[in-house]
């Protein structure tokens, strides 16, 4: 045998091995993609069963296919199904399905409505209620938490100001969807909520990013004021320079392509979407913050909106939204919680970030002009935290800051805020009728009739 053959043959042989390889992880992927997609329309089924969003029940499926549940009932199964794979592959297409979620999120609103000096005013108002309330509580509850809780080592001013961060946060993206099922989007209420939201979000994730240096010793003041003042840049310059030739391309495509979305739009969207994500990365705010940019920069192309959500938001919300719930369930297990007092404690954080952003956002609303109901309503929507925060209490976690028992506290503490919120809806919106805060368009005319037995689900007209 001569060496060139034997150099073939090791070649062949290597490249059979590879394609062996990549088959066996494709393998792995689609088993965990069908269990995934499988569970999370059921997960999302039974919620709308029992009055609940259909978003609570894909976070709560998310968790329960996890080490909390899953894993402890069937370790061997759960070990084939999610740990014969490396996790970057879920990792990857749940920031997708997230980056293009708050793309369509940034498509529903109307902002016109802060055009209302009164709108303006309630934006601000809860914005900032909605930071410093429950950042003062949840560093006061972290500063005095005995240092069992607490990790070994870890400086106590870092925990503080993650635990602070974390009670500060709103699920922008869960917010998003719940206000689209309520028919909410193109109200004011909806608007002055997701806007402060919005603006909450974009100084939490820059709290985190001040903590988290300041957790590795690496802050400085004039680098953290150059990464504000690029945020607000980048933010102006999309808005004056990309959006106008962006709208007048969407438009002229979609007269030429008679009313459709076309693969030429779409790909452009698409390619506009991922790159203003690349942007928002690069300036420390997290990618999905482009997504949400994009999509605001297109909200009044209203054909062009309707066109999207028909023929790609319901695969985002089928496919990569259940993707992203399973990843987070994946990184918590519940079983932390072992003792009685550390429930106790469990309970207690709880209490107090509801008392901070949901007081503290209705007490705004109401100083802002809003009446009492609508001033509920605000405080219960803000206080939505969902999974968005595990961003958070994630990055403290692989710091060292935050242990095990906290982490779980404030996981259960995402998901109960955010259970909470849609019989709250169902239950306070009938007073709100005829309140001009569920008024939309030129008519002003009601958006929303006394709620359903259960919110509807969403068209993909929306």
């Amino acid at each position: 045998m001569t060496v060139e053959s034997v150099a073939l043959a090791a070649s062949a042989a290597a490249r059979a091995a590879g394609v062996h390889a990549s088959e066996a992880l494709l393998f792995s992927v689609l088993m965990q993609l069908v269990v995934i997609v499988l569970a999370g329309r059921l997960g999302g089924v039974v919620a709308r069963r029992l009055g609940q969003s259909a978003a609570v029940g894909e976070i709560v499926t998310g968790l329960l296919l996890g080490p909390s549940l899953f894993g402890a009932l069937a370790p061997g199964l759960f070990a084939l199904v999610f740990r014969s794979s490396p996790p970057q592959t879920l990792t990857i297409l749940s920031q997708i399905g997230l980056l293009l979620l708050m793309f369509q999120i940034g498509l529903e609103f109307d902002f016109g409505h802060l055009s209302e000096r009164r709108n303006r005013r309630a934006v601000w108002w809860v914005a900032l209620a909605g930071l410093v309330a429950p950042f003062g509580l949840g560093f006061a509850f972290a500063w005095g938490l005995p240092e069992v809780y607490q990790v070994a080592g870890a400086p106590r001013l870092a925990f503080a100001l993650f635990v602070g961060t974390a009670f500060s946060i709103t699920a922008l993206p869960i917010l998003g969807r719940i206000l689209i099922e309520f028919d909410l989007t193109r109200t004011p209420l909806g608007v002055i909520t997701i806007s402060a939201a919005a603006i909450n979000d974009v100084v939490g994730w820059l709290l985190l990013a001040l903590v988290t240096a300041l957790s590795t010793a690496a802050f400085s003041a004039g680098a953290f004021a150059r990464e504000v003042a690029l945020v607000l840049g980048f933010g102006a310059l999309s808005w004056l320079v990309i959006r106008p030739p962006l709208e007048r391309f969407a438009r002229a495509r979609m007269a030429a392509d008679g009313g459709v979305l076309g693969p030429t739009l779409m790909g452009v969207v698409i390619a506009v979407v991922f790159a203003m994500g690349m942007c928002t990365y690069q300036l420390g705010i997290f990618a999905i913050f482009g997504g949400f940019m994009a999509g605001v920069l297109l909200h009044r192309q209203r054909d062009f909106a309707e066109a999207w959500q028909l023929k790609v938001g319901s695969f985002v919300q089928v496919f990569f939204l259940p993707i992203f719930f399973t990843y987070t369930g994946l990184r918590t297990d519940i079983g932390a919680l072992s003792s009685g007092a550390a429930w106790g404690w469990c309970g207690l954080l709880i209490a107090l970030a509801t008392l901070g952003k949901f007081g503290g956002c209705a007490l705004a609303a109401r100083v802002a002009g809003l009446s009492p109901q609508a001033a509920k309503l605000v405080g219960i929507l803000m206080n939505t935290r969902a999974l968005m925060e595990l961003i958070i209490i994630n990055v403290g976690h692989d710091l060292g800051v935050i242990g095990r028992e906290v982490f779980t506290m404030l996981v259960l503490m995402a998901v109960f805020s955010t259970i909470v919120t849609t019989p709250m809806l169902r239950r306070w919106l009938p007073a709100l009728r005829g309140d001009r805060v569920l008024s939309s368009g030129p008519d002003c005319s009601p958006a929303m009739p006394s709620p359903p037995s259960s919110p509807p689900l969403p068209t993909a007209s929306r």
